[in-house]
């Protein structure tokens, strides 16, 4: 069993004026969310929400890319 991607990149927008298409996000686990269709993704405002999990798809990033990426959004 693979772990779970950490970064989803934004595929529809439709009523999610925060996303942006084509762009990557981080997301958080919340199984809770996940059985209902959602994901806890870290929007533009650098908040955490839920958005529709059909707005996104999963990306296969290498552990050094996602750390990298992580503590860019954790900077500033």
């Amino acid at each position: 069993m693979t772990e779970p991607s950490h970064f989803v990149v934004c595929v529809r927008n439709e009523g999610c004026e925060d996303l942006q298409l084509r762009k990557l996000y981080q997301i958080l686990p919340d199984e809770t969310a996940a059985r209902s269709h959602f994901l806890r993704v870290i929007d533009d405002s650098g908040e955490d929400y839920l958005y529709p999990d059909a707005n996104f798809l999963p990306v296969d990033l290498p552990a050094s890319v996602e750390d990298a990426l992580a503590a860019l959004a954790n900077v500033g």
